[in-house]
């Protein structure tokens, strides 16, 4: 399972897993923003993931490989998704797929560094840091996993790695705001979870229920 390899239809198969996803748990992710933000994370993802599945098929004829796949994902995402959300998850998206152009299969191990890559370009962007409460307080803790030697099973290790992050979102709750709109609270944002911590781990729990598929078939 170490030598698991992930295709073009794997990726696709997760986009379109995004939009139920983001269905099922936006009035979650609505609550957790209208408490310190503008209470719209969950409905901009909805609109976000509803214009990628409406484009997938199309995407995914006309893309000549995975990191064609990605880099229109997040463009969609970058015009769609309302919010600092868009941008971040846009510039996510679009940064994953940059080293593997021209490939339509990766390994897990080239896998985990597509997400690395894309956990930098939003770190990048939005300038956060660990103890900021933003969703980099999920996605740092996350990547200390994904560059460990072990587990060298892939699920275990993506496992690790979702259950790392949903540590990391939970750690956001004593948090006082330190950028976005949270951050005018002050003291009143402790106490409250940062939405965009929330919907990273959730989302990357996608990826993993598919990547357990993959592994399994």
């Amino acid at each position: 399972m170490s030598t698991i390899v992930l295709d073009r239809e794997y990726f696709i198969n997760v986009f379109r897993d995004m939009l139920p996803f983001v269905d099922e748990q936006a009035e979650h992710l609505q609550q957790l923003d209208s408490e310190i933000g503008d209470g719209d994370h969950g409905i901009n993802l909805t609109i976000g993931f509803r214009e990628v599945t409406k484009q997938l098929d199309t995407i995914n004829e006309e893309a000549a490989d995975i990191s064609t796949v990605f880099k229109k994902i997040g463009m969609i995402l970058l015009g769609k998704v309302g919010g600092s959300s868009g941008p971040l998850y846009g510039s996510f998206f679009m940064k994953a797929g940059k080293d593997v152009t021209g490939k339509d299969e990766v390994t897990f191990d080239e896998f985990c560094g597509m997400l690395i890559n894309g956990i930098e370009a939003i770190q990048l962007r939005g300038k956060a840091e660990i103890g900021d409460k933003t969703m980099i307080d999920a996605f740092l803790p996350g990547v200390d996993v994904l560059k460990q030697d072990k587990p060298e099973d892939p699920i275990e290790k993506f496992t690790a790695f979702v259950e790392a992050m949903k540590e990391g979102a939970e750690s956001t709750i004593p948090l006082v705001a330190k950028k976005g709109r949270a951050m005018r609270l002050g003291e009143r944002a402790v106490g409250h979870k940062d939405p965009g911590a929330e919907s990273a781990w959730m989302m990357m729990e996608v990826f993993l229920k598919r990547l357990k598929e993959a592994a399994y078939a």
